[in-house]
């Protein structure tokens, strides 16, 4: 259920994370905003360049979410003793723990999403490609560049996102009832929640990979941070803010409507 619901979020908003990825290495400052990127994106590559890094996204996207929703539950539950309901707290540190092992092993996938999306005119590289240029200029370990923020980003989204909508899906299911109603409420709050949480490191954890076998400017993730603070001030560790709260409400309104929708067809036989 997860894997169906996670395909079918990620392909209708792809764009938009194009659009969050590329605001987020524009340090020239060439895109004016979400709406821009998309329309300036479009007009010199053609529409299908506001999907490219799709093949890689569905991977990532399908292999991460699967086992983070499988690793929730019990993660969740070994924090609570027999009986007990799981607090806020608890249902935090569960689906974040769950984000940061799952992005830990699908972070290649990222690395080459992330440069498929920035890739200019012309025809995007092919995955191999990618992945080979990076292992050649940095071995293996390039796959892994920028792994850290990624991982601190990873667990404030999904802190955010799995424990935040596990809390007020379950606070609204009280209020109006176990319906579309509960999930679509719960999927906006969360997706708001994890935007702000989690943009400054999602700036970084882009940078780094998206420098990975080439030029890279920044030694690491405390010194992209500093860099581009120094350099570019506080609002570019929030660059792509808008396409990033856009993406989450809208995506993660897909992600666990489908979810729960299918969830509830496999229950119920």
């Amino acid at each position: 259920g997860s894997s169906a619901a996670a395909l079918v979020a990620e392909t209708v908003t792809l764009p938009t994370d194009v659009a969050k990825t590329r605001l987020q290495v524009d340090s020239a400052g060439r895109y004016s905003g979400m709406l821009h990127c998309m329309r300036s994106t479009a007009s010199e590559e053609g529409v299908g360049a506001l999907w490219k890094g799709l093949a890689p996204a569905l991977i990532r996207q399908v292999c991460y979410s699967s086992l983070a929703m499988v690793l929730f539950d019990p993660i969740r539950d070994l924090m609570v003793a027999e009986g007990e309901t799981p607090n806020f707290l608890q249902r935090l540190m569960a689906g974040g723990t769950a984000g940061a092992i799952s992005i830990s092993v699908f972070n290649p996938t990222e690395v080459i999403k992330t440069q498929l999306m920035t890739s200019g005119k012309g025809a995007p590289p092919s995955m191999a490609t990618v992945a080979r240029n990076v292992v050649k200029s940095d071995g293996v370990l390039g796959l892994w560049a920028g792994l850290r923020p990624n991982v601190a980003r990873t667990f404030l989204v999904n802190a955010a996102e799995l424990g935040t909508y596990d809390q007020a899906k379950s606070m609204l299911i009280d209020v109006i009832g176990d319906g579309p109603q509960a999930h679509i409420g719960a999927s906006g709050i969360a997706g708001v929640t994890s935007a702000m949480t989690s943009t400054p490191a999602d700036v970084v954890k882009t940078r780094l990979m998206n420098d990975a076998g080439g030029q890279q400017r920044y030694t690491g993730m405390l010194h992209a941070g500093r860099c581009i603070l120094s350099e570019e001030g506080v609002g570019a560790l929030y660059s792509g803010f808008a396409a990033s709260v856009v993406r989450r409400i809208y995506g993660r309104t897909i992600f666990f409507v489908t979810f729960e929708q299918i969830k509830n067809k496999v229950d119920g036989f």
